[in-house]
């Protein structure tokens, strides 16, 4: 669970490991992040990053840093920084990358590759945690985890842009993370005030939060994302990923992320129908207590294969074009 008291002083990280933890390597030799962009504050990115058809953006709150790599080979393409507490993220069809920006009360929009924001919404009064695009409207969605003057809630933004509309729900004191489906249905997860996980969809074309029972004790609420067929919620305490139907709340299957360590945010890469062109689907896990990213066949989870070395990295999102 975050920190949401203490300040949090910016650290930066001075080497970038690629190693596999377990199953097939992918190599073993460290490598050290490019003397340009260790001696700069600003955001950089390698020239050829935009050419790139996948990078993983990884966000760290350690450093107020999003770090952005190729995927899924994981190798350094660049830095974006000047966040306020960077918490999730998410990506739309286009490629645009989404940093959830918390003490800052707003959320910036990215291009592929790029390292001027291309838009930043305002999220007033509200402490947003995670978010993401509706695939059939381009709708943005907001969880805020609690706001100035109370309880937690989801905000939606019209095609990206402008005032949201906020959705509550009586059972939900904090929102974490949300995700849509292929329909345009909405799901997030939370919390009541006594920290008891909760479920809630937000159907299409309706307006109201729905609360969805589901028949599993989840320790804290974690990712939420359409896999292609369910809806893959998470445990960020246990490391477990469970795969929900999302009307009916019914666990299909849980898949155990083993060495997973206080895994927040994942993002899940589809196979060989996504825009990332793999013939397996990957979990990108961001273990903030590891301070790794690791990757793991999706459901399967047989083996993982820690890519990226961040300091406390919370959440992750693939850009793909």
């Amino acid at each position: 669970m975050p920190n949401r008291s203490l300040p949090i002083a910016p650290v930066f990280i001075s080497t970038f490991v690629l190693a596999a933890c377990a199953g097939p390597s992918a190599g073993n030799a460290p490598q050290s992040f490019s003397p340009a962009l260790r001696a700069s504050t600003a955001s950089r990115m390698a020239s050829d990053a935009k050419q790139q058809k996948s990078l993983l953006y990884v966000s760290s709150v350690l450093t107020n840093s999003v770090y952005v790599y190729s995927f899924p080979k994981g190798k350094l393409e660049g830095t974006l920084t000047g966040f306020n507490t960077p918490y999730g993220l998410c990506s739309d069809g286009a490629g645009n990358v989404w940093v959830v920006n918390d003490a800052a009360n707003d959320i910036i929009e990215y291009a592929h590759g790029g390292t001027t924001p291309i838009a930043t919404l305002s999220d007033p009064g509200e402490y947003p945690e995670g978010c993401s695009v509706d695939p059939t409207t381009g709708n943005l969605a907001v969880t805020n985890f609690f706001s100035s003057s109370g309880g937690g809630s989801v905000a939606v933004y019209a095609k990206a842009a402008g005032t949201p509309t906020l959705y509550t729900d009586p059972d939900i004191a904090e929102f974490r993370f949300c995700g849509y489906d292929d329909k345009g249905n909405l799901f997030a997860d939370g919390a009541t005030s006594a920290s008891v996980f909760e479920f809630a969809e937000l159907p299409i074309g309706k307006k109201a939060l729905k609360t969805i029972p589901v028949q599993e004790t989840v320790e804290w609420p974690g990712a939420v994302q359409y896999d292609g067929k369910y809806v893959a919620v998470g445990d960020t305490d246990t490391g477990k990923v469970y795969r929900i139907e999302g009307k009916s709340g019914k666990v299909m299957q849980t898949v155990t992320l083993g060495d997973a360590t206080e895994l927040n945010q994942f993002w899940i890469a589809l196979g060989s129908k996504g825009k990332s062109n793999m013939a397996q689907s990957q979990l990108v896990g961001p273990l903030e207590s590891g301070n790794a990213v690791n990757l793991y066949p999706y459901p399967s989870a047989k083996f993982s294969q820690k890519i990226v070395q961040v300091s406390e990295p919370f959440g992750a999102a693939v850009s793909s074009i």
